[in-house]
Parts: structure tokens; C-alpha cells; sequence
């Protein structure tokens, strides 16, 4: 007969029906000796749910239970009553019987738990239930959070993984003896999207050292006791990584466990998980794939290991790829092989893939900037590390961001806290985290940087925000060779080619592009003449990632371009800019990276300060052939950044440098065959920066140092020949606040300090730094 309660009446209905099935259970227990470990484990658990049965029943008068639900209970624990009783009259011998009646008690043990854990906790949260103000307050704010469901038939509030799981087993045990550490309460697992997080922690919620915590779960929000607790909340995003703050509670053996795809700085205790290696990324291939039972095709090793070294150990990817291609004939294996040869890999090929990835990627609304950095990152080749003062460059324009590089070295940061980047950064001493950015670098998973692309790829090609175009072995796009104007409102476009490229360029126009990147390998060079109609162009990116420097043509064409502010030329011959004898009257900014400069500068037929009237800041990075600092570059009066740095060839600086009166920041770090500083330096009033460190060769410093008033940071670290006192004029830099330098030369400056008291000496470490090499 159906059950007709309301109010009060229906609480204490449910608190009778819990209280009679938990006496019948208690007293079944030590008489069925068939069924004792089950009905142990029965008891056990109505055991621990008891307090929060008591409580409803206590405050059934201000709540309004959930009339359905409730009831559904009270019916399970009757049927509840009969099986046990049932149980209970049959003989010891009859194993039959216990074959038919274990799986009911088992499933109806289930059921009660699934209710309490899952249905009733939401309920009661709904209802304010004192025991759950804390978490009622939170969960109202973080709705970031994933609730891992029990399923039915699980003993346990976090379900098993099902499907075949490799390369864990390290992890897990890595995992567990950090969590298991006295000193750790709160500990992160972080790792890209699709690398393997949730299904670690199921496995981990499996192992018998852990199970004792899981199943003492459910007090921690009713009736917290002394059993040892585990709290996993799994897929934290980022702007919820403050609540976990919130679960904290001062008892013994109480630990959380939060996965995110974000690598939280404020979380002291992380473990990063990392891809699979390639064994068991063969493993996990080969049985998505099912190669191992009796395919119909089964494709060469090395086509096999191919596939697999492109998927870089994300699981996600593996077993996305494998299944595509399970039971496939070898047309279509040969197929796909074909397209990921080309260039094309499997985004091109794989919706379902690209779906899952994107959608592991976390932009909240207020945070769109990050998603264009990263989409930003999709216009460098893959396998390249990506020098950091590039995005320096391209956000200063596009985003407005600040010149220095602070705010994108951050953003930058962040990209490699959310796991979709690595930010490589060479160790800094105090003075080098003002704006020293030279030495760091990015990459990026081939994963990831496809991933990037095809964000970048959605809609129509000639509306697209960024523009990406790949030619492989000179075979352009169809519509590339077409007659017609192809008309574009890219703000970024990035073309890159390889050694087979033969410059022939498309006619297309893109009036509104503001950062042009051209990555190419071949060591000659045309620049496409479409570039002169680009009005809006401001950032210029030259990247030749071939194994010999290029000579490049069309350079002339820079001049009709009437916003460009900043040019980065990576392995190109200079001889050739400045043949063309271009005034680039906007331009602020030029860098030269491993570039052949030679005497340039010195051939071109015009002053370089009327051909760069504008210029601000110049770097020169690895230039291995500048001997003798151009004497035309001293001309440029607006000068206020000059940066000369890893040029080992260069032995001296001209007297002219002195005529640089705006000049703020001066490096001349590892210029290893550098000898001395023109006495002319006294005349750089202004400069408030002089980096020199690891410049073996300088044994003194100038006479007149102490004129360069504005002076506030030295780097001196590693002039090892330098041993002489200091010129009597350095007492005169009173503004002078830091001083970086190694222990010896520390020495030389204890007197001084007496007279400089503002002034900060900084012993710097030892650093041997190869990052810069080619992978």
C-alpha cells in the first residue's frame, strides 16, 4: 500500500524504517553464518550513516524533506528487512542459496549508499542542514566543480576505470607517498587536458591503503569523525582555486586531493603528471587500434611508431587516433598517413578529437585574452622554441600590453600554469627580473600547437582573425594559385615554408593585418611584394629556421609601410637591409638575433639616423660576426634601449656611444672578448641600467664612472679579471641601489658601502646556462 506521510510524520517514518532495518540487520549479523562477512560489512556501513539519520529525524520539523525520494528509501529498507530475514533461515551448507541472495544484499547496500552519498547530500544541501552550512555557502560559488557520481553496483563514491589503463602505476605510487606525507594536507595534480588526471585518482581511490578513507567520506559532511578522511575534488578550473581553501579542517588524517588541468602557484605541494612514454603509449595504441586481436590489416612498425610519436603520450589522443582507425582497411590507414605527412596531422581529420581537446581548454569570459595568446602561439613552426621577447613584441601592439614585457612574460605564465605551454626562463638575480627577457623561450606539445591552429581555423578563411597558411614542399593551397585578388581581414598572418619554397607568392590583400610572420628555411628569400599594401602593419617577424643564414630581397618594400614599429630578424643576413637603403621613419624597435651584421651598417647611403629617426631600442643577440659596435648607430639621439649581448667577437665599443644622451638601459652581457668601456660612457647622464656581466675581459672600469648619475643597477656578475679598486669618481653614484656581482668582486665593494649606504651588493650564484642551444 502506497505510503501517505507529510511534514514531521514523514521524518519520522524514515528515522523508524532506517532504526528497525539497522536492529534487524544487527541481529541477523552472528546467527546467518553464510552471509556474516556481507551482513558485517551492511552493518558497518547503517553504522555510519546513523548519525545522519538521527539528525534529519531532529530537525524533520523546520524541514521539508523530499517526499519521493524519502519514500523510495523507507521502501528499499523494508525489502531490506525481508531479505535479511530471509538470510537468516537458511542453512550453512546451502551455497546455492548464497550464490542467489549475496548479489541482492550487496546491490541493496548500493543503493542505500548511492542514496545517502549522492541524493540525499544534494537535499540536504538544498535544505540548509547544519551540518552542510560551510559547504552550502561554497557550492554556491563554485560551480567549476565536477561532482564524480557513484555508480550503481560500487561499493565506493568514486567509480573504477574501466578501460585499459597504462603507464599509471609509477605515478600512482608517486602520488601516493607524496599524499601520504604527515606534512601534506592539501596537495594538487595537475597535467594537461586529456593526459589521464581523473582516471589516476579513480585508481587511486581503489588502492586497499586508500579505501579506509573513501569510505568514511560521507561523515566528513554530516558527522565528522576520527577515521582517516580523502576529499577528491577532480577538474578544479581556474578562479576556484581559493575553495579547496575552504574544506580545511584541523583533524588528524583528513587530506584533499584537488586535479586541475592549471598548475596553481598558491598551492605548495603539486605533482605534474606526465605523458606517457613511448612503451606504453604503444601499449595503449595498439590495444585502442585492437592490433592485438587479429585486425584484419596490421600496418608496418614504423608506421605504427609514427602515428604513435605524434600523439606525444596524451592518452586522450591515443586512444581518439586507435579507435578512428580499429578494424580499418589499409586504404585507410594509408590515407591517413598520407594527410599527417603532409602537414595536416589529425586535427585536420579528427573531429572528435579536436572536441574533446577544445573542450578541456578553460577561458572564463573575463580571461579572453589568454585564449589569443594562446591561439597566438599557432603561428610558429612546431618542434621551435619561440623566444619569449617575440610575444613581447606582438602584444605591446596588439593588446596594449606594456613595453617592459612584464604583463606578457605573465600571460605567458599563465598559459604554462593551465599546462598548454612551457615557459622556459634562465635563472635571474634581483636586477635582471627588471625587464631581462632575452634568454626565455617557449614551446609547446605538437598537440597543443595544432590544437591552437585549428581555434585559429574556424569560419570562413578570408574572416579569420589570424590567418595561418603551411606549404609543404612548394605545394600551396588551391586557392593560392588562383589569378584573382584574394581579399583578407586577418589581424595576424603567419606564412611558413620550407627549403623547397621557391618564393612564388599569391596575390592576395590583407589591409588590416597587424603582425606579419614569415618562417621559411631556404637560404634566399623574397619578400612577398603583397606586404607593401599592408597600411596597418606594425610588427614584423622574420624567423629562418634553416641551418644557414638567408640573404633577402624585396626589403625595399618595408618603406611604403607607414605603421611598422618593430622588426625581429632571426638568421638573416643584414648586408641586405641595408642595401636597399630604406628609411623606416616609425619604426621603434629592431632585434637581431644570430644574425651576420659585419660592416652593414657602414655601407648604407644614407645616415642610419635619418634612415631610423624613431628608433628607441635596438638588441643584438648571438651575432657572432659584430667585432666593432657600428659607429652610424651612435647617431641615433632617440636611443633609450641598447642591448649587445652573447656577441663574443666584439672587443670594443666606439668613443661616439657617448653621444647617446637619452640612453637608459646599456647591456653588454657575455660580450666575452670586450676589454674596456669608452671613457665617452661618463656622458650617459641618463642610463640607469649597466649590464656587463660575464664580460671576461674588462679589468677596470671607466675613470669617470661616477658623471653616469642616474645609475641605479650594476651587473657586474662574472668579470673575473676585473680585481682593481673601483675609480675614486663611483663614490659619486649616489643613486646607484643594487650592485650584482660574484663573491671576489663583492669584496671590492665593502668599502664603499660605508659611503653609499642605499646601496645593495648581491652575491649572484654560479649559472651555466645552455638553454639557447638548439634542440
Amino acid at each position: 500500500m502506497p505510503l501517505d506521510y507529510a511534514g514531521a510524520a514523514l521524518g519520522a517514518a524514515f528515522g523508524e524504517g532506517f532504526a528497525d532495518f539497522r536492529v534487524v540487520v544487527k541481529y541477523v549479523v552472528d546467527r546467518a553464518h553464510l552471509f556474516k562477512p556481507i551482513l558485517k560489512h551492511l552493518e558497518s556501513t547503517l553504522d555510519r550513516l546513523a548519525p545522519t539519520v538521527i539528525e534529519i529525524g531532529r530537525l524533520s520539523e523546520q524541514l521539508t524533506l523530499p517526499e519521493v525520494e524519502t519514500k523510495s528509501l523507507i521502501e528499499h529498507m523494508k525489502k531490506g528487512e525481508n531479505l535479511v530475514r530471509k538470510c537468516s533461515k537458511i542453512s550453512w551448507w546451502n551455497y546455492l542459496f548464497k550464490v542467489y541472495y549475496s548479489p541482492k544484499l550487496k546491490e541493496l547496500e548500493d543503493e542505500i549508499i548511492r542514496f545517502c552519498q549522492v541524493d540525499l547530500q544534494v537535499h540536504k544541501t538544498r535544505n540548509g542542514l547544519r551540518t552542510l552550512e560551510t559547504v552550502i555557502s561554497i557550492s554556491k560559488r563554485m560551480g567549476s566543480f565536477r561532482v564524480v557520481e557513484t555508480p550503481t553496483g560500487s561499493s565506493h563514491g568514486v567509480a573504477g576505470p574501466r578501460d585499459l589503463i597504462v603507464g599509471l602505476d609509477m605515478p600512482i605510487k608517486e602520488l601516493k607517498t607524496l599524499l601520504l606525507k604527515k606534512e601534506v594536507q592539501l596537495l594538487l595534480l595537475t597535467a594537461p587536458g586529456g593526459c589521464g588526471k581523473t582516471t589516476m585518482v579513480k585508481m587511486l581511490c581503489q588502492d586497499e591503503e586508500i579505501k579506509d578513507a573513501i569510505d568514511s567520506l560521507p561523515q566528513l559532511l554530516n558527522h565528522i569523525g576520527p577515521d582517516p578522511i580523502l576529499l577528491i575534488l577532480d577538474d578544479v578550473w581556474l578562479g576556484s582555486e581559493s575553495l579547496p581553501e575552504k574544506f580545511k579542517f584541523d583533524i588528524p588524517d583528513y587530506k584533499i586531493l584537488v586535479t586541475s588541468r592549471t598548475a596553481f602557484p598558491r598551492f605548495e605541494f603539486t605533482y605534474h603528471l606526465k605523458p606517457l612514454n613511448d612503451g606504453d603509449a604503444m601499449t595503449l595504441f595498439r590495444h585502442s587500434a585492437s592490433l592485438n586481436e587479429g585486425s584484419s590489416y596490421i600496418p608496418p612498425e614504423e608506421d605504427i611508431k609514427k602515428i604513435v610519436k605524434g600523439c606525444a603520450g596524451f592518452p586522450l589522443v591515443l586512444k581518439v587516433i586507435g579507435g578512428s582507425l580499429c578494424r580499418q582497411k589499409a586504404e585507410v590507414w594509408h590515407s591517413r598517413l598520407m594527410n599527417w605527412s603532409d602537414g595536416q596531422f589529425f586535427f585536420n581529420s579528427e573531429t572528435e578529437l579536436l572536441d574533446n581537446l577544445q573542450n578541456s581548454l578553460e577561458f572564463p569570459d573575463d580571461k579572453v585574452i589568454f585564449k589569443n595568446c594562446f591561439m597566438d602561439l599557432g603561428l610558429f613552426p612546431e618542434d621551435q622554441r619561440i623566444p619569449a621577447a617575440v610575444f613581447i613584441d606582438m602584444w605591446a601592439e596588439l593588446y596594449e600590453l606594456d613595453e617592459d614585457g612584464n604583463q606578457a612574460i605573465a600571460n605567458l605564465q599563465e598559459l604554462s600554469n593551465r599546462n598548454l605551454a612551457s615557459l622556459v626562463m634562465s635563472r635571474k638575480d634581483a636586477s635582471e627580473v627588471n625587464n631581462y627577457y632575452n634568454e626565455d623561450f617557449v614551446t609547446q606539445h605538437d598537440i597543443l600547437k595544432e590544437l591552437a591552429m585549428y581555434q585559429s581555423s574556424q569560419g570562413l578563411k578570408e574572416q579569420r582573425q589570424r590567418l595561418i597558411i603551411n606549404i609543404s614542399k612548394n605545394n600551396p593551397p588551391k586557392w593560392w594559385t588562383e589569378q584573382k585578388q584574394q581579399l583578407f581581414n586577418a589581424r595576424l598572418l603567419s606564412i611558413s615554408t620550407d627549403e623547397f619554397f621557391l618564393s612564388n607568392w599569391c596575390n592576395i590583400r590583407a589591409p588590416k593585418v597587424e603582425v606579419l610572420v614569415l618562417n621559411f628555411q631556404t637560404q634566399n628569400y623574397t619578400l612577398p611584394k603583397f606586404m607593401e599594401k599592408m597600411d596597418e602593419l606594425k610588427v614584423l617577424i622574420i624567423d629562418n629556421y634553416g641551418f644557414f643564414h638567408s640573404e633577402i630581397s624585396n626589403f625595399q618594400l618595408l618603406g611604403s609601410l607607414p605603421n611598422l614599429k618593430r622588426i625581429r630578424l632571426e638568421k638573416v643576413s643584414i648586408s641586405s637591409l641595408c642595401k636597399a637603403c630604406v628609411p623606416l621613419k616609425t619604426l621603434k624597435k629592431i632585434s637581431l638575433f644570430m644574425c651576420n651584421i659585419g660592416k652593414a651598417f657602414e655601407n648604407c647611403t644614407i645616415q642610419v639616423s635619418d634612415a631610423l629617426p624613431n628608433l628607441t631600442e635596438i638588441n643584438i643577440d648571438y651575432c657572432n660576426d659584430l667585432e666593432e659596435l657600428p659607429v652610424g648607430l651612435c647617431d641615433i639621439l632617440h636611443l633609450k634601449k641598447l642591448s649587445i649581448t652573447n656577441c663574443h667577437k666584439l672587443f670594443a665599443l666606439p668613443e661616439e656611444i657617448g653621444k647617446l644622451v637619452n640612453l637608459e638601459v646599456l647591456r653588454l652581457r657575455s660580450c666575452t672578448d670586450l676589454s674596456k668601456l669608452p671613457d665617452s660612457i661618463r656622458n650617459l647622464h641618463k642610463l640607469s641600467i649597466l649590464d656587463i656581466s660575464d664580460c671576461l675581459s674588462i679589468m677596470k672600469l671607466p675613470k669617470h664612472i661616477g658623471e653616469m648619475s642616474n645609475l641605479k643597477e650594476l651587473n657586474m656578475k662574472g668579470c673575473l679579471r676585473l680585481r682593481t679598486q673601483f675609480p675614486e669618481s663611483i663614490m659619486d653614484l649616489k643613486q646607484l641601489k643594487l650592485v650584482v656581482c660574484d663573491e671576489e668582486r663583492a669584496k671590492l665593494w665593502d668599502p664603499i658601502k660605508e659611503f653609499l649606504s642605499d646601496l645593495e651588493v648581491l652575491v649572484a650564484e654560479k649559472d651555466i646556462n645552455l638553454n639557447w642551444l638548439p634542440k
